[in-house]
This record gives structure tokens, sequence and C-alpha cells, in this order.
């Protein structure tokens, strides 16, 4: 905000007795005619982005001073929204309430008397929309068309002219953006600007997900040329002015269908302790900073990972080839030599640009088979003795960090397994593999190191923090564990290691995964940012993203920073802007991380209620994760699926909700179903339009239930 803005509107905050019409703050602030035109284009810039408000008789006051808010709203799928104040109280918008207003537009609210939990308000103006493309079913009428959006949070269906419907098809999924929306009492209007295809057809389902949160296409032109060119900066001048580690035992570990490999491993025996050795391809050699491939990596901000697809950050040529550390090929890497004591403790550490030749590409469960049974396959003969010795550091790493608080969420990731045609053929958990720990250790390790590194040189960085938790969320974790049957007293000023503790003291118990999550859910997001507040989750006071510059442009940023650095410091003029530079790469990557994950989730839920569809009627156990008012959510063990039992299919009692403690009482049997609770359902019908799966309670224990680590297609079988 300018100067000039600053003081009109603190001018009419804290200087003018009342609200005043434009001529009048003209007046009392001297502006001449001559002034007078750019003094009213700024007043109505104000006015258009909500810093000012128009009153009746066109008098202008500050929305502070009116209990107006301004702020971005968030629409739930139940149809309220919600909207922080600068306190960050939240203010509940009932849906009558909304005006015109959408998930993630910039609305203007007039704050209402404050009821029990929170203030309650009032849309009274749209100040901006949000960028938004919707995705939905297009039906086909006489004399109109309409699109039903699938995002539940968008509430009314919108109107398609048919010069406006691009001739889509009745049933089909499309792509629609509003065009029109002044009344509330009106359907929003919006033209068709994309035709996905019928939901049954092979693809439009991932498709979807990718248009509904306007994920990334294909490359453009310039800059899969810029990918093809940057070859020629791999060369043997190159090679030769960078350290090389050739001759350390190094590999990479990945999933099995890994295709780009950004980090590979070395561990040492050294007096009185280990040398790990960290060397990650060295992504920020290749991609030069403001090149079209730069500027496309920064938009896209990290890769994307859905069931059967990735939508990577860099074109093939890099993510798949040359910067992928492959076997036995000579690749650049940024390296980091973390030297540690017996007891794992930080001694020193070494950065330094690098040339490695990969020993071997190892799978996670190649590792853990050899862990378990000491059996050498031919491409382990080599680096078998390494493997134990990485295996003994990283299991000292590990009794570290919980030692010092570190939080160790141990919840499932689900796995999809797809054919050919992208129809799931296996559904389950994935096991989480000491293997998989062994790299979680390392690239911890490294992280910090490289954190620690800068902030001793008092410079400016890129940090991933993450902040404390709130006290109300923890509240209300402590409260509904409590109903759980545990323990979990809060204070203003806690320490990780109280939380670690907690989820020391439930492992095993059947709620566990319930509770890991709770607690996870009660607990900020972590981000990215110039100012570092540490990594509470962690309970590290230092912490970045160095690791995986091939599918994270933060890691590629700081790889960046590190080359000036190592120089000495930042020129004068990088130094000036780094701050605003830092800021915006943070915010925009965190941006960007966070849509990933929601569209990861969405496409998982896809997969797993397409798979459901095939199991009506068989049975499962599972936990209650949720209750409402009309029904309560079961997850299903081991394979991660959650659907709803509704009320309406319980036939032996009327229920009664009991909102504080989260259960569903009978009113004539007094059964209780209440969160955490074992429970064995069925599946009653699958919605895959609406990814809903509803189940129906089991009573009956002559039905063995299903649940197994994975599920498998039992088409065969029937």
């Amino acid at each position: 905000m300018s100067s000039e803005e600053h003081f009109i509107i603190d001018y009419l905050a804290y200087k003018a007795n009342r609200p005043l019409k434009i001529k009048e703050l003209a007046g009392e602030l001297r502006v001449s005619s001559k002034e007078y035109p750019a003094f009213r284009r700024l007043v109505k810039k104000l006015l258009d982005e909500g810093k000012l408000v128009r009153l009746r008789r066109g008098r202008i006051g500050v929305p502070s001073e009116l209990n107006l808010v301004v702020g971005i709203i968030a629409i739930s799928k139940a149809g309220h929204g919600t909207l922080f104040s600068k306190t960050g109280e939240p203010i509940v918008i009932s849906s009558q309430n909304l005006l015109t207003a959408l998930d993630g537009d910039k609305v203007m609210v007039r704050v209402g008397s404050a009821g029990i939990e929170a203030l309650s308000g009032t849309v009274i103006k749209v100040l901006e929309r949000a960028e938004r493309k919707i995705v939905g079913i297009f039906h086909r009428g006489r004399h109109f068309h309409t699109v039903k959006p699938d995002k539940k949070q968008i509430h009314r269906d919108i109107y398609v002219p048919e010069a406006l419907s691009r001739q889509a098809r009745d049933g089909e999924r499309v792509v629609v953006r509003i065009t029109d929306w002044e009344e509330p009492y009106r359907n929003p209007e919006g033209e068709v600007i994309e035709r996905i295809g019928f939901p049954e057809q092979a693809g439009v389902d991932i498709l979807t997900v990718i248009k509904s949160f306007d994920l990334p296409g294909e490359f453009p032109a310039e800059v899969i040329q810029g990918a093809e060119r940057v070859g020629e900066y791999f060369n043997r001048g190159e090679i030769t002015r960078r350290q090389d580690f050739s001759d350390q035992i190094t590999y990479t570990i990945d999933p099995f269908d890994a295709r780009d490999f950004d980090d590979a491993v070395s561990v040492t025996k050294i007096r009185g302790g280990y040398r790990l050795g960290v060397y990650i391809a060295d992504v920020s050699h290749f991609v030069r900073e403001n090149t079209p491939l730069d500027k496309e990596a920064f938009d896209r901000g990290n890769s994307v990972y859905l069931p059967g697809r990735v939508i990577p950050m860099l074109p093939e040529q890099l993510s798949n080839d040359l910067c992928s550390l492959k076997p036995n090929r000579r690749r650049l890497v940024y390296a980091i030599l973390i030297d540690f004591d017996r007891s794992g403790r930080m001694r020193q550490w070494d950065i330094a640009e690098g040339v490695i030749r990969s020993r071997a590409r190892l799978t996670y469960e190649e590792v853990q088979t050899f862990f378990d049974s000491k059996k050498v396959i031919p491409k382990i003969k080599r680096i078998a003795d390494n493997l134990l010795l990485a295996r003994e550091l990283a299991g000292i790493l590990f009794k570290r960090r919980m030692r010092e608080g570190s939080l160790d969420f141990d919840l499932p990731e689900a796995k999809v397994i797809l054919n050919r045609a992208g129809e799931v053929i296996e559904l389950g958990n994935r096991v989480r593999l000491e293997a998989h720990r062994l790299i979680e250790e390392f690239m911890l390790a490294a992280n910090q190191a490289v954190a620690l590194h800068v902030s001793r040189m008092g410079k400016k960085f890129l940090f991933r923090v993450h902040d404390r938790p709130d006290m109300e969320k923890l509240e209300a974790f402590s409260y509904l564990v409590g109903k759980l049957g545990h323990k979990f007293p809060v204070s203003p000023n806690m320490k990780p290691i109280q939380f670690s503790r907690f989820l020391k003291k439930i492992k095993g118990r059947p709620e566990e995964e319930l509770l890991n999550e709770l607690m996870l859910r009660s607990m900020k997001k972590a981000v990215y940012q110039p100012k570092n507040i540490g990594h509470f989750g962690l309970a590290y006071t230092h912490y970045t993203h160095f690791t995986s510059p091939i599918r994270r442009y933060p890691d590629l940023m700081v790889h960046r920073l590190l080359k000036i650095l190592a120089a000495g410091r930042y020129p004068v003029e990088l130094d000036k802007r780094l701050d605003n530079i830092l800021s915006n790469v943070g915010s925009h990557c965190s941006e960007t991380e966070r849509r990933a994950e929601a569209a990861e989730r969405d496409a998982v839920r896809i997969k797993q209620v397409q798979f459901m569809a095939r199991h009506i009627g068989d049975q499962f156990e599972g936990v209650i994760s949720g209750t409402l008012n009309f029904g309560f959510f079961v997850r299903l063990h081991e394979i991660g699926v959650e659907g709803m039992v509704r009320l309406s299919s319980l036939d032996d009692d009327y229920y009664h909700y009991d909102e504080k403690d989260y259960r569903l009482t009978g009113r004539r049997t007094g059964r209780i179903f209440r969160l955490g609770d074992p429970v064995t359902v069925g599946i009653m019908s699958v919605d895959t339009l609406r990814s809903e799966i509803n189940l129906y309670l089991s009573d009956s224990p002559r039905i063995k239930p299903k649940g197994r680590r994975s599920l498998r297609n039992s088409r065969r079988k029937r």
C-alpha cells in the first residue's frame, strides 16, 4: 500500500469525526482541483479493494471503524461460511447471509453480535471473485442447461445458455466459468470452457481432479526446448571443476516405480563415529534463474503424484534423465558430508558441488528383504556392508530424535495399484519399512545441517518452519482425547516432547491411527518462509528443504542460495531484494503444496470409491472416525477407506446426537456409538459421481469381516 493510501485511511480512521463524502475528504486534506481527479481514482481503488467502504448518501468510512471485516471466505460442504477477523476470531456466516459469495472469494462482512462460540456476520459485498474453474456434470434441458458442480462447497447449479455450452452432451463432465452472478436469489450463469468426457470413460476421473484443482498440463514448447538444450551444461570442464565422489560407495533407495532419483547416500566409519554423505541432484546447474524453464518450475511449485499419473515440476529430459542419479552414470550433485559421534550428535559438516557415480539403484522392498533375511541379491553384493552400516547409523539418529521430542506420526499412506486401463487391482495401506525410515533419517539430517550452516553465517534464507499449535485447538484435542479414555493435559508453553510421549503411550492401541490423525489436525501446517521460527513437529531449531530439487522448487532455491554464499556473501543488490523474493517463493510454494496434497487426496478417494463399488455387501472391520447428527463415519481397517453409516439405516431405535461428547445414543436401548469405537460394517451402496460410500452396521458374528493389509480385486472369485 502506498503512503498516499495509508494517509487517506489513517485520516478517516483517526482524525475525521465521522465518515465523509469524497469532496469533503478532499477539502479536509487540501487536495487542489488539479489533483482531484487522481485523488478520486485513488479513493475508488481503495473502495474496490475493500480498504474503504461506501455508505449511504455517498459517505466513505474505514471498515474496521464500522464493524466491517474484509477477508477471504471459506464455505463448508454444509453451506455456511467462515471468515477470520484480524484477531483471528472466526466469523460464522449462515447460508442465508452469503449474498453471492463462493468459496475463496474476497468479501466484506458486517459483524453481528457475539454468539457462544463465534461472531456472526453477513456478507454485504463480494469484492473480488477467486480465480476458479468449476468442474461438474452438464445437464441438458429443453429451455436451458445447467452444470451441477462436483465441489460440495458450491451449492448452486450454474445456468449455461446454448450458445455457451460448446455443444456439451447430457451427463458429460465439463469445466465451466461463471460469467455473471449479481442476484443471490438467482443461480449464477456461466459458460462451458472445456468438455472433459463422460464419467465412466477411462481417464476422465483423474482428468477431473486435474481440472478441478487447475493443475498444470503439458509443458509449453519453449520449456521443452530449453530442457533439451541444457545438456550442453554437462561438460568435461564442469566435471573436473567439482569435487569427485566417484570413489565413494553411493546408492539410491526409492519406490519400485520411481523414475527420478534425486538423492543418493553413503555411510563410512570414522574415528569416534560415522560420516554420512547425502548427494542431491544439482538441478540448479541446469535450471538457470529467470529462464522459461525456471519460470515454469516456479509456477508449478512441486510435482503432483496421482494414482497412475505424475504431473512433474520439470520436463522428463531433466527429471528422469539428466538430473536423475541413475546407477553407473556420472551425475552432478550438491553434496553434504556430515560427521556424527557414536551417539548421533552432529559434530561438523562440509557442503560442496560434486560428481558421483551411483553403484546401485535399490528399492525399499529390496533393502528391507536384505535387512530381514540377509539374502544378498547381485546388485546389493558390492554395497552390503555399507547398507548394514547405514542401518546402524539410521537407528542411532532415530533414537536420538525421539529422545529430543521429535514427533513420529505413523499414519498409513494409501496404496492404490492400477492396471494399464487405470482400474484398481489392489487397494490397501503402504507398509512403512525400516528402509523408508533409513532414508527419512538421512534426509532430515541433511536438511537440518544445511539450515544450521546458513544460520550460523547470519544470512537470509528460505526455511521450512512449523509453528506452535493454537491453544484453542489443543484444548479441543485434549477434551476429545479425554472422551476416548486418555489424558493429555495442555498448557501455553508445551514442548514437542510432551506430544511425543503421548504418541508412545497410545502405540499399538486400536485407536492409535485415529488419535495420530486427530493430533496432526490440531497442529498448524508447515510452510516455507524467510523468518526462522523453528520446526515444532521435528523439535528442530533450524530446518529447510534441500534434498528434493527435482520435485520441489524451494529445494532448488536453497541450492542457488548456497552456491552464492559459497563465495562468502550475497551481492548487495540481491541482498536488498532477498526478503521479498524469499517471501514470494515461500508463500507461493506453500500454496502449491497444499493444492497438490488436496488433489492427491481427492484422486485416491475416487479410486477407492470405484474399487469399493465392486464389494457391495462385503463385510469389514473399522473404527468410528467421525460423528454427525445424521450418522457416523467409519474408517475400514488396513485399507484406509472411509464411509458413512446413516441413522436412516439403523432401524432398532431413534438416536440422539451429543455434539459435545462426539456420540450418538439410542433413546430406548441406550446403545452408544462414539468416536473411536470398533464396529463391523458392510458396503450398502456406492455413489461414484459424489465419491460417497454408504455403509450398514452388521451385528452378525457369523460373517467374518475382511480386514486384510490390502484388498485385491475379487471379481475372478465371483
